[in-house]
């Protein structure tokens, strides 16, 4: 496991028809608050702010096509050019399952990345799955 503290961060957080909104700093936009989102904010702040990853180079919900169907990652950092990690983020209820795995291997079958991480903001899990044999994470990686 990957034991990551979210810094404190003034996120920009306002009221509309009954709903909350976050203010989303990649996408440079307002997004309904919903509990996944608050984990998927605080861990692109997290890669950002403490890991030092450059924002330009993270892509945040952006359809992919997987044979007939198409689906939307959470997160995926581009590193030359190429997709390099996928973070699928779920809301802090939801156990980190099989199913969740299986979600990310499948994102990575289009996206072919070195790093697979999921995280409910309580725990996170990381794998290299391109070293021989695959490796856990202790840490994200640094971005070099």
């Amino acid at each position: 496991m990957i034991g990551i503290q979210f810094p404190e961060h003034a996120f920009k957080i306002k009221d509309r028809d009954n709903k909350k909104y976050i203010f989303d700093e990649n996408r440079k936009r307002w997004v309904v608050l919903t509990p996944e989102e608050w984990v998927r904010q605080n861990f692109l702040h997290y890669m950002v702010s403490v890991k030092q990853y450059p924002a330009s180079l993270i892509a945040v919900e952006r359809a992919i096509r997987l044979g007939e169907l198409t689906k939307r990652f959470d997160i995926v950092v581009f590193k030359n050019s190429k997709p390099w990690m996928i973070v699928e983020c779920k809301e802090m209820e939801v156990p980190l399952t099989e199913g969740v795995i299986q979600q990310i291997l499948n994102y990575n079958i289009a996206l072919q990345v070195q790093y697979l991480v999921v995280t409910n903001g309580r725990q996170t899990f990381g794998v290299d799955v391109k070293s021989k044999p695959i490796r856990w994470l202790k840490s994200l990686p640094p971005f070099e």
